[in-house]
């Protein structure tokens, strides 16, 4: 746990055993939220995390989440159940899979196989009663003037948030910027299936940029140092290039994994190996050009029904 911002404490929730790959974010107030839970996997480090930081079973007031995959929500059935006065806070088009997640953990288990009992966990159902919808611009009241508003950003996934904290100033960006490990080299697309849509990715980031945040936090990890305009706007441009050698390969009938891993390895090159292995893991090559993909196919009129979201 580290404290990045006032009232602010960052709480690794160490995703498989692995240090800094998933980050929750606790935020104080009279009323104090917690903003993702990590995986099912992770409930018990972030518990003791939450007793440690002195969180009683009827202290915790909210637990919002910028989106419904397993890497970010799986804990919050586990959660709910640790501190029932929690209101669970969500995107519309996540909250049904909270209250019944069959076809998402089902949809997971398919892309996962193995890999989604041994590092991700599921998810267990939550009262409806408990959990409840935010749109775009609605607040969270932490109380003594501070507040989560929610901004709506598609893109990574249909039914993804950020949340924007009214006293440290911080934007909690979920997946939505991208993913960059300590370590693990620079800042890369998080673009899945089957939700990815670079319109739509582009405009959520320069909505993050009209709301001037302070700092951008990462759900895969952490604080990312320096001014936010620039790095939303090198997230843009990483993006538009990772795109662009996406659709140079389809329309040559090349594999886009191939094709992205040989344009963008040297990113990482050099990186801790045990660092690329988890970006790897997390959102490596072969799951952003499924994404890619799957966009292509969509945007030609060649995809089929789109699967429930998965893990990640």
């Amino acid at each position: 746990m580290r404290l990045i911002a006032p009232g602010v404490t960052e709480i690794d929730t160490l995703l498989g055993g692995w240090e800094q790959a998933t980050a929750g974010y606790l935020l104080d107030g009279d009323a104090p939220v917690l903003v993702e839970t990590g995986s099912q996997s992770s409930v018990p480090v972030l518990l003791a995390a939450l007793a440690a930081l002195g969180l009683g079973a009827h202290d915790l007031a909210g637990v919002a989440v910028t989106h419904v995959h397993l890497d970010h929500a799986g804990g919050v059935g586990d959660v709910a159940r640790a501190f029932p006065r929690a209101t669970i806070y969500v995107h519309e088009l996540g909250a049904r899979h909270l209250v019944d997640p069959t076809r998402l953990v089902a949809s997971a288990a398919r892309v996962y196989g193995p890999l989604l009992d041994d590092l991700y966990g599921r998810l267990d159902a939550t009262e409806p009663e408990r959990v409840q919808v935010l749109l775009d611009g609605d607040t969270v009241d932490l109380g003594g003037g501070r507040s989560l508003t929610a901004v709506d950003s598609p893109g990574h996934a249909k039914h993804h948030l950020g949340f924007l904290d009214s006293q440290s100033g911080l934007l909690f960006a979920g997946d939505a910027v991208g993913v960059q490990l300590p370590g693990g080299g620079a800042l890369r697309p998080a673009t899945p299936p089957p939700d990815f849509d670079l319109a739509l990715a582009l405009a959520s980031l320069e909505r993050f940029a009209s709301h001037r945040p302070s700092g951008i936090a990462l759900a895969h990890y952490g604080l990312i140092p320096g001014p936010p305009d620039e790095l939303l706007a090198d997230a843009a441009e990483t993006l538009n290039d990772w795109a662009e050698e996406a659709r140079r390969a389809y329309a040559d009938g090349r594999d886009i994994a191939d094709a992205l891993a040989a344009r963008f390895a040297a990113d990482v090159a050099g990186t801790d190996p045990a660092a690329r292995r988890k970006l790897e893991t997390l959102n490596g090559f072969h799951s952003n050009a499924a994404g890619f993909r799957r966009w292509l196919e969509q945007s030609s009129g060649h995809a089929m029904g789109a699967p429930e979201p998965a893990a990640t």
